[in-house]
């Protein structure tokens, strides 16, 4: 039986009168590829930021690997193992790729940057860095100053700091946004390699990306989960083409 690693039991969170999720409840697997996809305002990045625990769900549970972490802040989170990339890119755009993923290892808290130099030191967090970048493709962009980057290239880097945090999950929040089609299929290649070390939640408007990752797909719409199954099965769920893919899928 594949380990279950990440769920959401009848999540619900509400703003006023508007209610930006409804009892969701969705499963990660080891291994596994799990897509979120909906319309704008479906209710996507309200549930992500419930998971990550930026938000706080007004009833439901939400389980890391068996155990509760509903009220565990982000920060928490994040040390048993969650690992995010950023829908708006959280880089130091003046800093060098190394520096970015050394600090982005330690957490960036406060205000890390008079650390900088002592940390450049430290032989374990350089070879960890180093390694993280070499897994994504950027090593022989390690000296660069970030701002320089690709958006692709911003991408891997921000994949390489989740790395260097040895997450048990990964959390995508519209990795390929604003990438072309050549840096859609690098990251599409280097997302698929990544599920075999840590299961990907993956939230994305990309459907080429989705159809070719996604071992599962959940819907979203008005805050609930119209459907779950197979990208087949998604495909030929009347439902979800009326509600989000259209005709054509």
């Amino acid at each position: 039986m594949t380990e279950l690693v990440l769920a959401t039991q009848n999540i619900t969170k509400s703003f006023g009168s508007l209610i930006a999720c409804e009892k969701v409840s969705i499963e990660l697997k080891a291994r596994e590829i799990h897509a979120i996809i909906g319309p704008n305002g479906a209710g996507k990045s309200t549930l992500i930021s419930q998971i990550c625990g930026t938000q706080k769900p007004d009833s439901g549970r939400i389980e890391l690997l068996g155990q509760d972490i509903t009220s565990k802040s982000a920060k928490d989170r994040a040390l048993a193992g969650l690992g995010r990339t950023f829908q708006i890119s959280q880089l130091a755009m003046e800093d060098t790729v190394l520096q970015n993923v050394m600090l982005g290892s330690l957490g960036k808290t406060g205000n890390p940057w008079k650390f900088i130099k002592p940390i450049l030191t430290i032989k374990e967090l350089r070879e960890q860095a180093e390694n993280a970048l070499e897994r994504v493709g950027l090593i022989d962009d390690i000296n660069s100053e970030t701002g320089t980057l690709s958006h692709g290239k911003k991408r891997q880097l921000e994949v390489a700091i989740a790395l260097t945090l040895k997450p048990k999950v990964f959390i995508m929040d519209e990795p390929m946004a604003g990438l072309g089609i050549e840096g859609s299929k690098e990251l599409t290649l280097l997302l698929d390699n990544l599920r075999h070390e840590a299961p990907i939640l993956l939230v994305e408007h990309d459907m080429d990306a989705v159809f070719a990752l996604a071992d599962k797909i959940s819907v979203l719409d008005y805050g609930r989960v119209i459907a779950s199954d197979s990208v087949e099965g998604i495909k030929k769920n009347p439902i979800v083409q009326q509600a989000y893919l259209g005709e054509e899928a």
